[in-house]
């Protein structure tokens, strides 16, 4: 299985890491100097969760944050919720 997100497709990109030293002229500096650039990767953020999917059943997926977050997909419901029984709802 690949690093991606199974909604939206987000999987790991290259940028670069730059290192720098020295301070800078806003805060009294002479300025900032990048001593060296490597590569490195940008990794989604993925969780492994339990999804309701559109004909009722729950299936694991890996999942990135964003899709969590905006609501794209649909937790599983760990446990149904408390219903107060038919015939004390009638007395109240």
């Amino acid at each position: 299985m690949s690093y991606q997100c199974e909604v939206c497709g987000k999987k790991p990109s290259m940028g670069n890491q730059v290192e720098i030293r020295g301070k800078a002229k806003y805060l009294g500096g002479v300025g900032t100097k990048v001593t060296g650039i490597s590569r490195r990767k940008f990794k989604p953020n993925l969780q492994s969760i339990k999804v309701s999917t559109t004909n009722g059943t729950v299936k694991t997926m890996r999942v990135c944050t964003r899709c969590i977050r905006t609501g794209t997909i649909r937790k599983a419901v760990k446990a149904r919720p408390f219903m107060l029984p038919a015939s004390a709802s009638k007395k109240a």
